[in-house]
């Protein structure tokens, strides 16, 4: 329940609500929860309950998130179904080039035999973190969207579709990058669309992947092939995220499906044998999309509501768990110096901590996605002139990596594996 006894009445009262039962608001409320078991926390998220079963996608999540999942109490039930990337290819070339010249390789390791990331299944990664919010007797109001918010100096009042009104110290809005409560907190963006769609899919192929991973940088946009667990029957498994036009990527899904297999296979290349594609593809449009704030009197932003990046890199669940351990460390340490964990120049900290990552990072894949998405002959040779020379200095290489695994910058404790 979220209601809690008051002096001679029930009244729905929190310390803090999470709006948004994606991985970034559980992983928020669990972090906080676990450090502060004194606060009474809930969360509530407008999609249909159990809908997140259905969810047929995979995410590579990079070796900090997986150090913060174990500090969470999750990792040891994601373990046996997570796939290692042991190692990684880069190439450049046209999709219709019978030979690709690998540019780059990555050694998928970070010191002592840890992975720089793992693919885990959506639902098993949403599955365990709301196992583990259940044990700290979170709750999760399913089916309810937040119909507005009022901020005062004490707290927030949150009124729910249903009627029901919660009064909140915090709201934590991390309902994704369509963010419905950062435009009632009249929190602006920087935002512009590339014309590009991001198509998502699983394959099953005859032969196994070795837990490599390949990104082949095409004219229309990257497709990007990643080690999936093969199934208890020995099924052989990738994951695709295919980028191309928008109006290519709408026919396509929309299409038939044995065309789609045949643009897929000219792509994907048979290294691995037959393919078949498993469910039913489906198509993102992609774009960028920066808020120009994350903070706002009792309200804070977290994951995709606060910035949305193209997934060039596949850095943009990680930048949600980055914000998610900072928002929690800064939200137990004001209340374990007794301060109030709403107030603004609380929340300004965690602003101050993760704006500029994420403005680097939004800008960075901006200027990867333009470099790499075009056939322009001379800009070409520049990038592959570029790989190489990446590939033949290690140190180089160790700094992607570092960056890949998302242990760079000044990480939160989690993200390291520690407690806060």
């Amino acid at each position: 329940m979220v209601t809690r006894e008051s002096d001679d009445k029930k009244s729905t009262q929190l310390d803090v609500l999470v709006a948004g039962a994606g991985y970034v608001g559980l992983a928020t409320a669990v972090s906080i929860k676990q450090a502060r078991p004194n606060l009474h926390i809930a969360i509530v998220d407008a999609a249909p309950a159990e809908v997140w079963r259905k969810d047929g996608r995979a995410s590579a999540i990079a070796a900090a998130a997986c150090r913060m999942l174990d500090q969470l109490g999750c990792w040891e039930e994601i373990a046996p179904e997570a796939q290692a990337i042991t190692d990684m290819i880069i190439t450049d070339s046209k999709s219709a080039d019978p030979v690709r010249p690998v540019f780059l390789t990555f050694d998928g390791e970070i010191g002592a035999g840890e992975p720089f990331a793992h693919m885990i299944e959506n639902r098993l990664l949403n599955g365990a973190l709301r196992r583990r919010a259940a044990e700290l007797g979170i709750d999760i109001i399913e089916g309810v969207a937040v119909q507005a918010f009022e901020a005062g100096t004490a707290g927030a009042k949150v009124h729910l579709a249903d009627g029901i009104s919660i009064d909140t110290r915090l709201l934590i809005a991390a309902d994704g990058v369509n963010s419905r409560l950062r435009d009632m907190a009249g929190i602006k963006t920087v935002r512009w669309e590339y014309g590009q769609s991001g198509i998502v899919c699983t394959v099953i192929h005859e032969r196994p992947h070795g837990g490599r991973a390949e990104e082949h940088f095409l004219p229309a946009g990257p497709f990007a092939t990643l080690p999936l667990k093969p199934t208890k029957d020995g099924t052989n498994r990738s994951s695709i995220v295919w980028t191309e036009r928008t109006e290519d990527a709408d026919k396509l899904v929309a299409g038939d499906a044995f065309v789609f297999e045949i643009e897929l296979e000219q792509r994907f290349g048979l290294k691995l044998g037959e393919i078949r594609v498993e469910g039913k593809p489906r198509a993102w449009p992609l774009g960028l999309t920066l808020a120009r704030a994350f903070v706002a009197s009792r309200f804070a932003l977290a994951g995709d509501a606060a910035h949305g990046i193209h997934p060039i890199a596949g850095q943009g669940l990680n930048l949600g768990f980055k914000d998610a351990a900072a928002l929690a460390e800064t939200i137990v340490e004001a209340d374990r110096l007794g301060q109030d964990i709403g107030a603004i120049d609380v929340l300004e900290r965690y602003e101050q901590w993760r704006r500029f990552d994420t403005v680097r990072m939004g800008i960075t894949t901006d200027v990867l996605n333009r470099l790499f998405s075009n056939d322009i002959a001379p800009v070409r040779a520049i990038r592959d002139i570029g790989l190489g020379l990446v590939d033949r200095v290690p140190r180089l290489k160790d700094y992607f990596i570092r960056q890949a695994s998302g242990l760079t910058g000044e990480t939160p404790r989690l993200l390291k594996g520690e407690a806060i």
